[in-house]
């Protein structure tokens, strides 16, 4: 009997002589008798950047260089997605300076102003809660643009979400005077437009260009100019959103991010258009020794090697001497699913000929799938849950160090009565 163990996406040659040291020791302790071996596939079929990464834009940009304008007003509109309320927040909590120029300076409102006179703001907000929700289309450039982007449905929704927030409400009591209430507006405006395109998601169709002129429409309607941002908020909330958000992170780390990612990703990838290289040369390791062999595939080495044994026994010429197919936190069962398993559309069974399918998963890794569910009735398929109490990442190279792992490949084999 022997084992043949086939690593899986992102290995390399020291992780994987490190881990199949650890696989080679656990099955020979419980298989005294047994061959051990690998299919070290990395170097021969993994993915490398053939042109050193030159495809990634910015990849040869200076390091320390100052951020983008573009990428510091991405960032904003990042932060303002995932919180639309925010500048207006800022402007509720912190108001504006006192002194010359500040809210309290009467030279910039009004200087016969009385006590419980109604501050400029609370104009402001009133003019907000008096825009129609649903501003007519066409004959209406406000109207005609949220009919263009996708925007007009979420519209309303971020609208009454803005107009009845304490953080306006507040806001619009602290601008007393009229640069601060055309400050408000631009930020009421911003929040509006974030709100509505934060409920659109991916079904948004606008561009940076039409986000800006949707800003300026609603700005002027509550009188103030969008062409000059909220100086106070955006100020604030500029230096933040370069610091919280990851755009300005990725786009300065982006070719680095590249290199880091493309064993991992780049393997599933090139797996994908070529994976008959990878399966002709298992096929070929396969069967390069008689008598029965146990195949273990960890993540894409699982898939491969459903792949080969299926298409394989489809052809009626069965994979010689491959006795028990064990995957380890195999992605299989999820590919089929979505019909993107080369072997196997949708629906269709495992062809007579596919040996028992032991395949074990870990709730909590994500990369691992049940395949019984999937293959509903089919005898050969076991799924064994085994918990590493780990989180993922972690979990998905953790199953090796587990007892349980090798008692149930045990197990298995015994079944499959092999010796």
């Amino acid at each position: 009997m022997r084992f043949l163990f086939v690593h899986g996406t992102g290995v390399r040659r020291d992780r994987h002589d490190r881990l199949f040291a650890l696989v080679r020791e656990r099955l020979t302790a419980r298989f005294p008798g047994a061959a051990v071996d690998s299919c070290y596939w990395g170097d021969r079929f993994g993915a490398t950047l053939g042109a050193g990464g030159r495809s990634v834009p910015g990849s040869k940009s200076a390091t320390g260089a100052s951020p983008d304008p573009t990428d510091a007003e991405t960032a904003e509109w990042a932060l303002l997605l995932a919180d639309p309320l925010c500048e207006l927040r800022v402007l509720a909590e912190a108001g504006w300076p006192s002194g010359p120029g500040g809210a309290d300076d009467v030279a910039d409102g009004d200087p016969f102003a009385m006590p419980g006179v109604q501050p400029a703001g609370i104009r402001v907000l009133a003019q907000l809660s008096g825009l129609p929700p649903a501003p007519p289309h066409p004959g209406d450039e406000l109207g005609a643009l949220l009919h263009g982007t996708a925007l007009a449905a979420d519209f309303p929704a971020a609208l009454d979400a803005v107009v009845r927030s304490a953080e306006a409400a507040r806001a619009a009591e602290r601008a007393t005077g009229e640069p601060q209430a055309r400050e408000l507006a631009t930020a009421l405006s911003r929040a509006v437009a974030a709100g509505a395109l934060a409920d659109a998601g991916a079904e948004a169709d606008c561009t940076g260009a039409e986000r800006d002129r949707l800003v300026e429409l609603l700005t002027t309607r509550l009188g103030g100019d969008a062409r000059v941002p909220g100086a106070r908020a955006a100020a604030f909330l500029g230096r933040l959103a370069l610091r919280v958000t990851t755009q300005p992170l990725l786009n300065a780390r982006r070719g680095s991010l590249t290199a880091a990612a493309t064993p991992a990703l780049g393997d599933i990838l090139r797996y994908q258009a070529r994976g008959h290289e990878l399966r002709q040369y298992l096929h070929t390791r396969i069967a390069a020794a008689p008598g029965p062999t146990v195949l273990i595939g960890h993540s894409l080495g699982g898939i491969a090697l459903v792949d080969l044994l299926a298409l394989a026994a489809a052809r009626g010429e069965a994979v010689p001497g491959a006795a028990l197919l064990v995957t380890v936190g195999s992605q299989a069962p999820f590919l089929y699913e979505l019909g993107a398993l080369t072997a196997l559309e949708p629906g269709a069974k495992l062809p007579h000929g596919f040996p028992r399918w032991l395949n074990v998963y870990d709730r909590q890794d994500v990369l691992s799938y049940l395949a019984a569910p999937v293959f509903p009735g089919d005898p050969r398929i076991t799924d064994h849950e085994i918990g590493s109490r780990q989180p993922f990442p972690a979990c998905h190279s953790a199953y090796w160090k587990q007892d349980a792992l090798y008692g149930r490949i045990e197990q298995a084999v015994a079944e499959a009565e092999i010796g």
